[in-house]
């Protein structure tokens, strides 16, 4: 029978998390114009307050509304015209909000190509990996494929990691040299039998 034991502390190690874009203002220039755009690289939609503030350009007299920019979409905001032989100096104002109004303007926009969304596990999965291990290389290929967040941390470049997941497995030094396939938390609790992806989701999917 496979065992499992329940961790209930923090291993130290360096773990990158990616995290989504934020909506940003980008500028195109032209000979005599600049045009504004915001690009919203999440998967939610937002209203945007744009306005610009300066000298040595034209712009329209209207007052700033509130925009619509759709998830994963560029949107114009404003364009400026310059004046001749003068070098235009502005200041941006932009404000975002995630209360969408009625009242917003809709205006046309163009779709970005953005990878699709992280899926979050019903627990937090993280893989305890090492150099040689095939087993582990598989594993985090299939998480990456389907887009999980996840933990991977290399137990070559942290070995106090290493030495305090001995511990809590009873296993002596060699018998850590000696694996052949990750360790993996899957919500705290301890895995170093799973060999695939597949036996990894079938414990994930597990109360």
């Amino acid at each position: 029978m496979h065992t499992a034991m329940v961790m209930l502390f923090c291993l130290s190690a360096t773990v990158t998390y990616a995290q989504p874009a934020s909506i940003k203002v980008v500028e195109t220039k032209s000979k005599n114009r600049i045009t504004f755009f915001a690009e919203n690289k999440t998967y939610a939609d937002y209203d945007v307050l744009f306005e610009v503030k300066g000298k040595n350009f034209r712009q329209s007299a209207a007052k700033p509304r509130w925009i619509r920019v759709p998830a994963a979409s560029k949107v114009h905001l404003k364009t400026i015209i310059l004046l001749r032989d003068k070098t235009p100096v502005y200041s941006k104002i932009f404000k975002t909000s995630d209360s969408l109004s009625k009242r917003a303007v809709k205006k046309e926009y163009t779709k970005l190509d953005l990878p699709p969304p992280k899926v979050k596990p019903k627990k937090q999965i993280t893989i305890y990996t090492f150099q040689g291990c095939d087993t582990c290389d598989s594993i985090v290929s299939k998480l990456n494929t389907k887009n999980f967040l996840f933990r991977s941390v290399s137990l070559d470049k942290n070995p106090e990691v290493k030495e305090q997941l001995a511990k809590y497995l009873s296993k002596s030094t060699q018998e850590m040299d000696s694996l052949s396939s990750p360790i993996i938390s899957l919500g705290g609790r301890l895995y170093s039998w799973i060999t695939n992806f597949d036996q990894m989701m079938e414990e994930l999917e597990k109360d």
